[in-house]
């Protein structure tokens, strides 16, 4: 029954493939199951009541940026496209859907769930790797309203840990400067394998270098670094051959040393705090690092993995540039320094402020987990049924949301820098260069501003046109991904992007759109009565 199931679900993916011309998502859990039961019920209530082919308007946004930043950058649009190019239920979908719901549903539904896809599903979105600011919406869907529904938790899934994880990523990069390399060195700590292996696709769009992840590396192309560990310098004894060679040194990390440049002559980088950095590690470094040039090669470097790494790193490259004077050396006191060691954005901003001559970080725990803040608080709410906009309305402020359909721009200032991004009434006109903009903010009444843009960038494009024949935007690969995720970096000003008190980046809505809010908002708000 089981291998049934999956003959049947693998030609599915196939013939959506072939008709959709996308692939299945990367994960294989990425299913139209991939919900929460109460979309289901939903969906059903809605056929029940004969509303379930009623065209709905979803937003997808989240509402603060993570990490105490004021930037987020936008990640896992590619994964929801792939489920909503593939999405249909199987048979055995089917049947796990009618046993988990009352017997009392009626036999139409399933063949209604049987028949859906998404064909009549339009997908508007930010492109992936842009920096992204809360309200604005990250991706707008329309469609049926129990299709989109069923689609929510999903989408919802997708983004959040995505976007979370880049914006960690790009932090660290932020932190450690352009000149440094980092290594994504977090799948032994991540939550599970699909944690891990996302955690690196989007490390890596967000400006990390590299993973020691393998699975990552040949799903996404993803370059792969990697050394030793401290079990194999430990697990060579003393050797009687290299005796008497150094007096002090721990003589069985020097067969280690020994053992691995053999291996790798031409990628020889030693783990060196195995039994004590200075005493030991460097000058068994030193020996085999010279025993290779003699030979023709030349030693990569060396990792740090505990102690004081800035005082660690410092020493050990005064050693080797005296090397390379005293000895004639060439470029011996270039050799990569590597630490690792729990690190995360404090410690490597500490290591910056104290002096450190660290050339690549490896990160991982604190990367890969987002420790420092475990969700970015994706939502996804309802703005327009029917071509009638919605809003929903809470005593919280953040919690409003900004009804109908929506355009939105981003708006660059004479020195280049995005300046603000406003939202405004699908059928408004367009913000024009050098023509002035008043600029609201949704709620509050006195932050305003005029705004002239140098330059105007539409944010959302068309990522699933369904069957409407509009163009469709291209899906690009992750290295120009990644690529556009670091000029998006670098063309935001300064103090919107450093670690302590930064400058909050504007959100706003056009004036049209303000008064339109805040009628609706009246419009549907209960009106007390005092006795």
């Amino acid at each position: 029954m089981a291998a049934a199931a999956v003959s049947v679900a693998n030609g599915s993916k196939k013939e959506n493939k072939r008709a959709g011309g996308v692939d299945w998502p990367s994960n294989p859990m990425v299913t139209p199951l991939l919900t929460d039961l109460y979309q289901f019920t939903m969906a059903y209530a809605y056929w029940k009541a004969g509303k379930h082919q009623e065209r709905a308007v979803f937003d997808l946004y989240f509402r603060r940026n993570p990490f105490g930043g004021e930037y987020t950058v936008f990640a896992g649009l590619e994964e929801c496209i792939k489920l909503i190019a593939n999405f249909r239920f199987t048979e055995d979908d089917i049947s796990f859907i009618r046993s988990s719901l009352p017997p009392s549903c009626e036999v139409g539904f399933f063949d209604y769930l049987r028949n859906i896809d998404c064909s009549d599903v339009e997908l508007y979105a930010i492109s992936e790797g842009f920096v992204v600011f809360p309200k604005i919406p990250l991706v707008r869907i329309e469609g049926p309203v129990a299709v989109v529904q069923l689609l929510e938790t999903a989408l919802v899934n997708l983004i959040n840990y995505a976007s979370l994880v880049a914006t960690n990523a790009a932090r660290h990069r932020f932190v450690a400067g352009k000149s440094k390399l980092l290594i994504e060195y977090g799948l032994r700590r991540a939550q599970g394998p699909d944690g891990g292996v996302g955690a690196s696709k989007y490390c890596y769009m967000g400006g990390f270098d590299a993973t020691s992840n393998v699975t990552a590396g040949k799903l996404y192309g993803i370059p792969l670094r990697g050394t030793l560990s401290h079990a194999f310098v430990s697990s060579f004894l003393r050797s009687h051959i290299l005796g008497g060679i150094f007096f002090e040194t721990n003589r069985s990390e020097l067969a280690a040393f020994t053992s691995y440049a053999l291996a790798f002559p031409k990628n020889f980088v030693a783990l060196v705090d195995t039994y004590d950095v200075m005493k030991s590690g460097i000058p068994n470094f030193c020996a085999v690092a010279l025993a290779l040039n003699d030979l023709g090669y030349k030693a990569l470097g060396i990792r740090l993995d505990s102690g004081d790494l800035a005082y660690l790193s410092r020493e050990s490259r005064l050693i080797f540039q005296a090397i390379e004077k005293e000895l004639r050396v060439p470029n011996f006191g270039k050799v990569t320094i590597t630490a690792s060691n729990d690190l995360n954005e404090e410690t490597i901003d500490a290591l910056n402020k104290q002096g450190h001559e660290v050339d690549l970080f490896g990160i991982g725990t604190h990367l890969v987990t987002c420790y420092a803040q475990p969700a970015l608080g994706v939502v996804f709410k309802l703005v327009e049924i029917n071509n009638q906009p919605r809003i929903k309305i809470s005593e919280d402020i953040s919690k409003v949301s900004i009804p109908c359909k929506k355009r939105c721009y981003r708006l660059y200032g004479k020195e280049g820098y995005p300046l603000v991004d406003i939202m405004t009434r699908e059928n408004e006109p367009p913000p024009k260069v050098g023509e002035r903009i008043l600029c609201r903010h949704p709620f509050t009444e006195s932050k305003r501003a005029y705004v002239v843009p140098q330059r105007v960038e539409e944010l959302m494009k068309c990522f699933w046109p369904g069957r409407s024949g509009k163009d469709r935007e291209e899906l690009l690969p992750i290295k120009q991904i990644r690529e556009q995720c670091m000029k998006q970096l670098e063309q935001m000003r300064p103090d919107h992007m450093r670690r302590l008190n930064p400058t909050p980046y504007k959100v706003s809505v056009s004036a049209k759109l303000y008064d339109f809010i805040h009628s609706l908002w009246l419009n549907e708000a209960p009106v007390g009565e005092l006795q």
